[in-house]
């Protein structure tokens, strides 16, 4: 019986009332309530949703400042590190230079960042595959609680709700 006219398929479309399709529409053949309304499912009912305001963006620009390492500007602050003793913001690969110059290294050895503001000796069993590493020293440069002025400042052009 599948596929003729009649019989196979009981099912009737949903149908809405006339009175029902009627309350949602105004007089000028727009929707009520326009754009704006979204269903509050604990209350049930349709309600405004509110506009949403764009945040004020930061005009001034972001700093740009010198290394105490090195002495050249610090173009992306992003990857800039605070010195562990000023607090100031240092270039990343001053960082590597500088505990790499204090350290001594042996055969297969390298400064390399740890992640969470740390640095390590790593001592890697072939150099050409970096899978294989034993990490012989770590060095806590950067404090987790103390966070520095300049990266509140950085961060309020970036994160701005």
């Amino acid at each position: 019986m599948s596929g003729s006219g009649k019989g196979g398929n009981n099912r009737r479309g949903f149908r809405r009332g006339k009175d029902k399709e009627k309350e949602n529409w105004a007089k000028d053949g727009k929707k009520k309530g326009g754009d704006n309304l979204r269903f509050d499912k604990t209350r049930g009912i349709m309600v405004d949703r509110p506009k949403w305001v764009p945040p004020v963006v930061s005009t001034e620009p972001i700093p740009v400042p010198d290394c105490p390492y090195c002495g050249k500007p610090i173009k992306d602050l992003s990857a800039a590190l605070s010195d562990k003793t000023s607090g100031e913001a240092v270039h990343f690969d001053c960082v590597i230079t500088r505990l790499a110059e204090n350290e001594r290294l042996e055969q297969g050895d390298a400064v390399t960042y740890l992640g969470g503001g740390r640095f390590g000796v790593v001592h890697f069993t072939n150099p050409n595959d970096t899978r294989g590493f034993t990490i012989k020293k770590i060095f806590e440069w950067e404090n987790k609680e103390n966070r520095a002025e300049w990266r509140k400042s950085l961060a309020d052009h970036f994160s701005i709700t």
